[in-house]
């Protein structure tokens, strides 16, 4: 199949496999919560009762007090004391297979394609790191939001677009699914599109 680059520049040939793809909702929902998932930092820590400092000596003698017997005052009841069920660090990684990651990918490029979010461009730079000037060119797309797809790292359109709110540039090599699904638009060159091909072979 073909796209059709903005700006009268053309078309770029591109494999039916990698942008005409069926749509697997329940395979890109797995996807898109294991890669959220595996992003979680998981160090979450609490003590337990051995582990806080303190209560070594018993606070009150067993009988006479009228007070409920207390061996220590570090147990879960009392202010100060450790957690009954302390949470420990761990890992939320799930598991995907490599086919079921790509075939994730490419159900959801296809999907962008088949709704028009995905804007194909022969290139896209600025001659300065300023911001205004990358915002004019979005601006000349119909664009105020999107994810730049770029080949690879360019140090002065990322700068330029830093200070804009809801603009990201990223490499293909990095893309990842979720940024993929959480903008409205892609802007992808054709040297990036060539580069997520050779990603997805």
């Amino acid at each position: 199949m073909k796209l059709t680059m903005q700006g009268g520049a053309g078309a770029i040939e591109v494999s039916d496999r990698n942008f005409a793809a069926p749509f697997n909702e329940s395979l890109v929902h797995q996807v898109l919560t294991a890669y959220r998932a595996g992003s979680r930092a998981g160090t979450k820590a609490q003590k337990t009762r051995a582990e806080v400092r303190g209560g070594g000596a018993k606070p009150w003698k067993q009988k006479g007090t009228g007070q409920a017997r207390a061996g220590t005052t570090r147990g879960p009841i009392w202010v100060g004391g450790g957690r009954a069920f302390a949470a420990r660090p761990r890992s939320f990684d799930q598991k995907v297979n490599r086919k079921m990651y790509r075939a994730a990918l490419r159900g959801i490029l296809s999907e962008l394609v088949r709704a028009e979010r995905l804007v194909v461009v022969d290139e896209l730079n600025v001659p300065q790191a300023k911001t205004r000037e990358l915002a004019s060119k979005l601006k000349s797309l119909g664009l105020d939001a999107a994810l730049i797809l770029v080949e690879q790292y360019d140090e002065k359109l990322c700068l330029a677009a830093r200070n804009l709110p809801n603009v990201e540039v990223t490499a293909a090599r990095e893309i990842d699914p979720v940024s993929l699904v959480r903008f409205e638009k892609i802007v992808a060159t054709a040297a990036a599109v060539r580069g997520l091909e050779e990603r997805l072979a």
